[in-house]
């Protein structure tokens, strides 16, 4: 593509014997189809390689548009790409009609815009739909073919939807509408006795409910689960196509865990929310999709957790759904003291069911020799570092089974003894938990020394307590900026064509900056009482312990008005977060 810039914005496409063109008016935000001649010869030209959207901040309309991108690699004869860059176009050729206070909140808006397209895991592709799994697209109508990659892609996870709403409602410009998703991608040629296929993961993160990790737990009262991220597995070879799905998504009912400087915040069930109703929406939907579920609850059963297993087990006896099966696996309790072997525990327990549920299968002739008729469900308090885990494990034991179908591996032959795809496999999926966990928590995913190396690490250890440490600043003190940025990006929150104040214009209590400055000063006064003596010990004594109560005193009021503290979300209200 190529935009010319002039009174209008013309989008033009580069394919051969192409001759549309998008024609966006700065002035009355009017988007129309044109042709190529109309374009004025004197614009200025830059290439693109698509568009996100558009999105109305403070000083007016904006379009974001992908400037740089990867190749990832080609699925069944289509290229996927990874977005790397993006530019944002302001409709006005300048900001001189805002006052320096819309100026400023336009920056802080352009910034979570910005901080959303920076976070790393934006992948498209201009011929086929990424949004949905091979079984699925396998079973469409010929009329489901006919439609635009707008029109027939699962809205769960189309990150832009909100940023294309002005080219969905023309239906003449969906050819310009770029359906981006979120998550992680791999391709792979591999090679197992001479034998060379592709291998590919595909993990969906949906954009209902999204956000960052302790803001957004648990459901919406649409029954959309926290988090939620659809992992597809994939194998090519010769013709024939194998694919295995899993879900994971936080527990699905009203539960919260907000921030409050507390390395671990107690995780709260809602007492006046009907959680019977989400509960029974969300898995309505999740068995009209994936079929089967067999629920992995794989979070502690003592301590602050315990509630939440307890809750999670009484709605899936009270629901009474045959076709819902749960199990619960305390992951620490089992495999600590680094047994990580006990994992094999759970993994044989749902084999029966794994045999069951099958997976996707079709033939070089393209004959469907299999599809899958259930899902396991993961999750564990972040649906993370655990769930990854257990969901690499799982998707080697169905790989098992495909290659040996296909012909790759030979009878009695286990992936486990082919050295080459064992290292490319347990990296991609460390890479894919480590994707998921920047996404949600921030920084890179716990555990995955085992996923790569299949046995736990003192090093591991050493990353999980840096990583851990990260997280722990992410979340209370930049977390609020993130969610908003989400909310923003996603239509959650939207600005109006009014001038009036916006949400961030909201002043935080004085106390919020006096204590912390009075803790600082009161701890930098007693450690120089120390280092500068007075004229006789009991004198040093009395200042040190004078100026080292007061920062102690400080440091537990702060610690006690925890949340007053720490970074919460400005554009949201927390009654909806809930």
């Amino acid at each position: 593509l190529n935009t010319k810039v002039t009174k209008k914005f013309f989008i033009e496409a580069c394919d051969e014997g192409a001759d549309a063109v998008l024609a966006i008016d700065r002035v009355s935000n009017e988007m129309t189809l044109t042709v190529k001649k109309d374009v004025p010869p004197s614009a200025v030209t830059r290439p693109i390689c698509g568009i996100m959207g558009t999105i109305r901040l403070v000083a007016g309309m904006y379009l974001i548009v992908i400037t740089k991108k990867k190749n990832v690699g080609s699925l069944l004869g289509h290229a996927v790409w990874k977005a790397v860059d993006f530019d944002m176009i302001s409709y006005k050729k300048t900001v001189l009609h805002l006052t320096e206070t819309q100026s400023q909140e336009n920056k802080n808006f352009l910034s979570m815009i910005k901080n959303v397209l920076n976070t790393d895991g934006f992948y498209f592709c201009t011929d086929f739909d990424l949004t949905h799994t091979l079984q699925r697209l396998a079973n469409t109508s010929p009329d489901f073919q006919e439609m635009s990659l707008l029109e027939r892609a699962d809205q769960r996870f189309v990150w832009n939807g909100n940023l294309l709403r002005e080219l969905a409602a023309q239906p003449e410009l969906h050819k310009f509408a770029l359906p981006v998703v979120h998550g992680f991608i791999v391709m792979k040629p591999c090679r197992i006795n001479g034998k060379i296929f592709e291998w590919v993961l595909i993990s969906r993160r949906s954009c209902f409910r999204a956000g960052v990790r302790y803001y957004v737990r648990g459901i919406d009262s649409e029954g959309h689960a926290a988090n939620f991220v659809e992992t597809e597995q994939i194998v090519l070879y010769e013709g024939a196509r194998a694919s295995f799905v899993q879900t994971r998504g936080s527990m699905p009912f009203f539960w919260s865990q907000r921030p409050n400087l507390k390395y671990k915040p107690k995780p709260v069930i809602s007492q006046s929310s009907s959680h019977m109703d989400g509960f029974q929406r969300h898995f309505d939907s999740q068995v009209l999709i994936y079929g089967k579920q067999t629920i992995l609850n794989l979070v502690n059963q003592k301590g602050s957790e315990k509630p939440l297993e307890q809750a999670f087990a009484k709605m899936v006896s009270g629901m009474d759904n045959g076709l819902i099966h749960y199990i619960a696996f305390d992951f620490h309790k089992e495999c600590s003291r680094m047994r990580w072997d006990r994992l094999q525990i759970l993994v044989d327990a749902v084999a029966e069911a794994q045999d069951e549920y099958s997976y996707f299968m079709v033939n070089t002739e393209g004959k469907t020799l299999a599809q899958q008729k259930g899902v396991f469900r993961s999750n564990c308090m972040d649906c993370l570092d655990r769930t990854n885990v257990i969901q690499s494990l799982l998707a080697r034991r169905s790989l098992q089974s495909q290659l040996q179908r296909m012909g790759v591996l030979n009878v009695g032959q286990r992936i486990e003894e082919q050295a080459d795809f064992e290292k490319i496999y347990k990296n991609a999926w460390a890479d894919n938990a480590n994707a998921c966990a920047v996404q949600y928590a921030g920084t890179g995913a716990l555990k995955t020394d085992f996923t790569r190396t299949g046995k736990r690490t003192q090093w591991g250890l050493v990353m999980d307590g840096w990583n851990s440490m990260i997280r722990y600043y992410k979340n209370n003190f930049s977390d609020g900026f993130r969610q908003d940025s989400i909310d923003l990006f996603l239509g959650n929150f939207a600005l109006d064509e009014s001038d009036g104040p916006t949400p961030l214009r909201v002043q935080r209590d004085w106390t919020v900056f006096t204590l912390p400055i009075i803790m600082v000063v009161t701890f930098s006064m007693s450690i120089i009482c120390c280092l500068m003596a007075g004229d006789t010990w009991t004198e040093t004594l009395a200042y040190v312990m004078f100026w080292g109560a007061a920062s102690w005193i400080t440091a537990v009021i702060i610690f006690f008005n925890g949340q007053n503290f720490v970074d919460a979300p400005k554009l949201v209200q927390k009654d909806k977060m809930d």
